[in-house]
């Protein structure tokens, strides 16, 4: 018998629906939200509105995208934690509803977890055990993935998240929001060894970007608008090329340290093309095996909740109506 699960993702600014049968995956359907743009960044209440309005015909869309009906579905499930409470619980009181009205079991999904689970979705999925480093807005993490549900996570950020050291080095440079694409995008045309900034030295497998945000801001300071204009794509250059190296090390010290070889980027910044060609050279050099997502599953989707929630179905592991949403991110 096969297993027909609809996935909803309501997380952040992004209201996404996805349908996956046996672990594949038939529609992946996103509707992103532009009313942020003018204020330079994500407004909690404009999100959950966006999504009210959202919801109905991206769950429509997916449906009919992956040639399912409603009456097909074994399960549904939805993005529980972290996120923006009001974002969430647009989501998962919308499951909870579809789920009671249709009489189907609720899984529940972690979104960190859900992005560790995308490597999956891969045509040749990374074997376990593996390492997953996962770069998203808000968290910075290296993951140990022994099966698609015994996963722990062995290295974080304690402050800022490398995404939004991305994004706000981009507004301290007077790039618009999202920030983090067009850095990337200058980069790409920029010296990344022009500008030197601080590589903050945190114990252990753990992260910290605030102190190369600090470093970047007390240098534009120093400078004039006309200087920074000048030289936007080297700044831009040496920003990234400062928290790629920041990335990489640890990767290569939680390699050392686990003995594993098969190695996952993933979460919204693992789009980031000198991220991606990072991992493939240093996979080249030490003899890694590297996986990557296609970029539809790197950023927020309901794919990533889909396949998720397929091993969870699995493992009958399922949740209740009284599930509420949580923004905070522990597992």
């Amino acid at each position: 018998m096969s297993v027909t699960i609809l996935a909803i993702e309501s997380s952040c600014d992004e209201t996404a629906a996805s349908v996956c049968v046996d672990g594949k995956i038939l529609s992946n359907y996103i509707a992103n939200q532009t009313v942020h743009e003018k204020y330079g960044g994500v407004v909690p209440e404009l999100a959950s509105r966006a999504h009210l309005q959202n919801i109905v015909p991206v769950v429509d869309a997916a449906l009919k995208q992956s040639g399912h009906l409603l009456s097909q579905l074994n399960a549904i499930a939805f993005t529980q934690a972290p996120g923006l409470i009001g974002s969430l619980l647009v989501g998962v009181q919308f499951a909870k509803s579809l789920a009671l009205a249709l009489d189907k079991p609720l899984i529940a999904v972690h979104h960190m977890q859900a992005h560790v689970l995308a490597n999956l979705i891969n045509e040749s999925p990374p074997a376990f055990p593996f390492l997953c480093l996962t770069v998203s807005g808000g968290h910075t993490q290296i993951v140990l993935a022994k099966s698609p549900l015994d996963l722990t996570v062995i290295g974080e950020t304690i402050d800022d998240a490398a995404g939004e050291a991305f994004d706000k080095t981009a507004k301290l440079l007077g790039l618009p929001y999202p920030g983090g694409p067009l850095v990337d995008k200058y980069a790409q045309q920029g010296n990344p060894l022009a500008f030197k900034f601080a590589e903050p030295q945190i114990p252990e497998l753990n992260f910290s970007f605030s102190g190369l945000k600090t470093s970047v801001l007390y240098f534009l300071q120093k400078q004039t608008p006309e200087f920074i204009q000048a030289n936007i794509l080297d700044l831009c250059a040496s920003v990234q090329y400062t928290i790629i190296q920041i990335l990489m090390k640890k990767l290569k010290k939680a390699v050392q340290q686990t003995g594993v070889r098969n190695i996952c980027i993933a979460g919204g910044v693992s789009a980031n093309s000198g991220l991606r060609k990072a991992l493939q050279e240093d996979g080249k050099k030490y003899g890694w095996n590297t996986f990557i997502p296609p970029f539809e599953y790197c950023t927020d989707n309901a794919g990533m909740i889909a396949i998720t929630a397929y091993y969870k179905y699995l493992a009958g592991d399922f949740t209740t109506l009284d599930a509420s949403p949580s923004a905070r991110a522990s597992w």
